[in-house]
């Protein structure tokens, strides 16, 4: 019986913990959107941690219980759209060719642009002021992807895969393309009879956009 009452006291504190991880994980799911939505509309200059708390709807002192300080919860949603757009290169890596590489990269990419908008604005914004937050970001693991992803390109070339294009080049459109779609959100909708894209809208604008990119690199 003790046993039982042992392990049945075993289970629910294995229980009670998962419970308060989930329950962790949510709260900072929440301020991560709160304060992505913030940091896109203010600035980091404009945001401040009460408003970020305000949106997230949570008091102050639990803001400050996930994230010490302003800088430190927007590094964190610096970081959080950059692992997503890291990890959306990983076709870079397993793909055959550009059609299958830089094809599910727009794919990839787009949808992000679809599903995490402010987070790319929040990125571009402070790119466009300097980096003053992210630079060290820029000159070591963006610098670092981007040389990794141009020695693909060019071994795509030299196999005679595609034309002969500066990678560098390429990416840079790529990703002014995709993102587009996220820092641009408010002017694309305004075009669309100020609607939002519609799934089918979607699925149009990824088919185009390969299809320039991938006949401009000589791809069939």
């Amino acid at each position: 019986m003790k046993d039982n009452e042992s392990g049945k006291r075993t289970k629910n504190g294995q229980a009670s913990r998962g419970s308060r991880a989930e329950a962790r994980r949510a709260t900072e799911e929440s301020i991560l959107k709160a304060a992505e939505r913030v940091f896109a509309e203010a600035g980091f200059g404009g945001a401040t941690m009460q408003l970020i708390a305000d949106v997230a709807g949570l008091p102050k002192a639990n803001l400050h219980y996930y994230f010490e300080t302003k800088e430190s919860l927007y590094r964190r949603v610096v970081e959080r759209i950059f692992n997503i757009w890291l990890e959306a290169a990983d076709v870079f890596d397993e793909a055959s060719g550009p059609s299958e590489g830089i094809g599910a990269y727009i794919d990839a990419k787009m949808e992000i642009s679809r599903n995490h908008p402010n987070g790319s604005k929040v990125w571009a914004s402070e790119v466009m002021h300097g980096a003053p937050v992210i630079q060290d970001y820029l000159e070591t693991t963006l610098r670092d992807w981007t040389e990794g992803r141009a020695v693909i390109i060019r071994r795509w070339i030299a196999e005679g895969k595609m034309a002969e294009v500066d990678p560098h080049h390429l990416l840079y459109m790529l990703w002014a393309t995709t993102q587009h779609y996220a820092d641009f959100s408010h002017q694309i909708e305004t075009l669309n009879g100020g609607a939002p894209l519609s799934d089918a809208q979607w699925e149009e604008a990824k088919t185009c956009v390969k299809s320039i990119v991938l006949r401009g690199i000589g791809v069939t």
